[in-house]
């Protein structure tokens, strides 16, 4: 990987992130615009490094595994049980699903990356009505 294509991937990272982080902002929800961006981008970064590292005898899936486990514990800790009801799911399969959002780009499956982000946006406004 080139550095042209790695920044040209870090920006859609970003820019799609962005969407994400925008919708969620605009319905004032505690994950926002900088979560959804900082998410993104750190999966690209690492799943990005992975595929650099295949040359050197490595398993490239250790990565991309160990950031979906990271990722699941940072959304566990969004979740939050109170009397009876459950707030923060959604939030947290949103950072979850960025993250994913984040490695496909990573790993070079722009369309995949950018159908899944038109997706998870069409959901998140459509299914709230």
């Amino acid at each position: 990987m080139d550095f042209k294509t790695f920044l040209l991937g870090l920006l859609i990272c970003f820019f799609l992130s962005f969407l994400l982080g925008l919708e969620r902002q605009y319905r004032r929800r505690f994950l926002g615009l900088r979560t959804m961006i900082l998410v993104s981008v750190g999966s690209y970064l690492f799943v990005s490094f992975s595929f650099l590292l295949t040359g050197y005898q490595t398993d490239a899936s250790r990565i991309a595994a160990q950031v979906v486990a990271g990722i699941g514990f940072l959304g566990a800790g969004m979740i939050f049980v109170k009397r009876q009801s459950i707030n923060g799911l959604t939030t947290a399969a949103g950072i979850w699903a960025t993250a994913g959002i984040g490695m496909a780009i990573g790993a070079g499956m722009y369309f995949i990356g950018i159908g899944t982000m038109l997706l998870v946006v069409i959901i998140q406004m459509l299914l709230h009505l």
